[in-house]
Formats: C-alpha cells, structure tokens, sequence
C-alpha cells in the first residue's frame, strides 16, 4: 500500500459538508493535505495559479468535488478540467447530494473515478470517507 501523502483538493461550496470531510478525515487519520475550494472556477484557479490564488504544489492528485455549486458546478468545472493537458489526468470522485442519473452519466462520461451520493447520518459518511481512503491508498498514482 502506498502510505505517501499527496495533495487532495475537496470543492464544495456547503461549508457544513467541508466540515463534515474535515471531520471525517479527522476520524479516519486521514493526513494527507486538504485544499478547498468553494466552487469550480476557485478550484481552476487554484489548480493553475491565476486570478490571484496561490498554486497547489505539488498538483493533487484527486479531487473531490460536488455537483452543485455556484459560479462553475461540478460538472462544467470537469469540463474545463478534462480540457485541460496538464490537469485532465487528476483522478475525480464526485461528492454530491445528487442521485440523477443523468448527473451519473455526465459525470462518468467526463471520467470520474466514482460517484457517491453523500450518506445522510455522519457515521455513514465517515464510514464512505474510509472506503475511499483504502482506495486512493491502493490506486497506484503516476
């Protein structure tokens, strides 16, 4: 198992469910570094280093990122993403309430590593934190 950190950028704009991820990783011992972004246009910024926002260094290596957002949601933020050379490889999970299906298939069609629809109780949410934590630990990373 791979136990080097890296770098993981969340976006969400739901500052309860940023805490809730904190928290979770928290639970989890989760030490890899956690960058936030409250919607999809920070969370470019932050991954490019314009508009004023200091560059993630090294670049994350996932994302999790949720649907609905303002400014950029989540599926217009994979979109440029995608496009992107030198970001397109970062590996995506979409955290989000939303269980439509036609998010489902955009979001898998743009090649997201998974899709999980955000358990209601804490405990379950922490318990998804730690499944995916054994993934990316798992995955091996170029």
């Amino acid at each position: 198992m791979n136990n080097k950190l890296y770098n993981i950028l969340l976006v969400d704009d739901d500052q309860v469910d940023v805490m809730n991820v904190q928290r979770a990783f928290k639970k989890n011992n989760i030490q890899n570094p956690l960058h936030i972004a409250n919607n999809g246009m920070e969370a470019l910024d932050m991954l490019r280093g314009t508009e004023g926002r200091e560059k993630i260094i090294p670049t994350p290596r996932l994302i999790l990122l949720d649907i609905n957002m303002p400014r950029m949601n989540g599926i217009e933020f994979l979109r440029e993403l995608r496009k992107d050379p030198v970001l397109r490889s970062i590996s995506v999970i979409i955290m989000t309430t939303s269980n439509d299906d036609k998010d489902k298939f955009e979001a898998y069609n743009l090649n997201v590593a998974g899709y999980i629809v955000k358990p209601v109780s804490f405990e379950k949410f922490v318990g998804a934190v730690s499944v995916l934590n054994t993934y990316w630990q798992l995955c091996e990373m170029p």
